[in-house]
């Protein structure tokens, strides 16, 4: 197996073509007079990333309409979401989402939709599979949901596309930024809160806090057993009064092996034929 077949690209796919559809600078229509911003910046963004990251393999991965299994931890879990049920079409990225797997089928991208679990279990579920130990695939990982960081290692990475402002995070970029290690980053973020997936912290705690309290006593389980060596008497409080929340978001946050491997890796192959945005929106109809 040459290098490239030793790279796997995972594309999270409902958050690329939100980045799309709402990064579009104006709307834009097709042949038959319906809006294809969404579809065509989604494609052109998922060319760009794969000829940046010249991977052997290739998967994008959706969001299935099924019950959100962290429901079972917390109802309000993600509950500050649209309902876009209620969305009007033009104002909808899901209305695109039909051509964008008419786009994908034409190019031949292995896509699908998850079953039970969210893309990132299912994204994780392949980093623990095969991105681990000197053996491992390399796997990029195409996101800008921030919860991927904490499956940064030797052989995997984050890319969070933005055009010549694209950054493809490893361990280095998070040290730099964030102050902890990857492995960290459910623990520091169950203490800073995440307002995206309506997950509260600690009160008090910010992200300079929560990386000093990781550097210094490495998991937040360490923490909270230590709690009383603090201080800083309201931040022992805090962490006492929101004990059980804060273990809550905890596993809200973290990512594991439990969601099953859809396709193996030998399966996702795929080769770059060269074609263009416009040939592929040709190609199914839309220009």
């Amino acid at each position: 197996m040459d290098k490239a077949d030793r790279k796997l690209l995972l594309v999270d796919g409902h958050n690329l073509l939100f980045q799309m559809f709402y990064g579009m600078p104006a709307r834009i229509v097709g042949r038959d007079g319906r809006a294809i911003q969404g579809t065509l910046g989604f494609v052109g963004a998922l060319l760009k990333i794969i000829r940046r990251v010249s991977p052997g393999q290739v998967a994008v991965i959706f969001d299935g309409e099924h019950e959100n299994p962290r429901k079972e931890l917390a109802q309000d879990y993600k509950g500050n979401r649209p309902d876009y049920s209620q969305v009007a079409e033009e104002d909808n990225p899901f209305s695109q989402l039909p051509d964008v797997y008419r786009a994908l089928d034409y190019l031949g991208i292995p896509h699908w939709e998850t079953q039970k679990y969210e893309t990132d279990d299912e994204i994780a579920a392949y980093v623990y599979a095969y991105g681990n130990g000197p053996e491992g695939l390399r796997i990029v990982i195409s996101s800008f949901d921030s919860d991927f960081f904490q499956l940064i290692g030797e052989n995997v990475s984050v890319l969070r596309y933005r055009g010549e402002k694209t950054v493809l995070c490893d361990v280095a970029y998070i040290r730099d930024k964030l102050g902890i290690e990857p492995w960290q980053y459910a623990d520091y973020k169950a203490l800073t809160g995440d307002k995206a997936d309506n997950i509260a912290g600690a009160v008090g705690v910010g992200p300079k806090t929560a990386a000093a309290l990781m550097r210094q006593f490495g998991s937040l389980e360490e923490l909270l057993a230590h709690r009383e060596e603090l201080s800083k008497p309201s931040l022992r409080k805090a962490l006492t009064e929101g004990e059980e929340d804060l273990r809550r978001s905890y596993r809200l946050i973290r990512l594991d092996a439990r969601a099953p491997i859809m396709r193996q890796p030998r399966e996702l192959g795929w080769r770059d034929s060269g074609m263009t945005t416009v040939e592929v929106l040709r190609g199914i109809g839309l220009r």
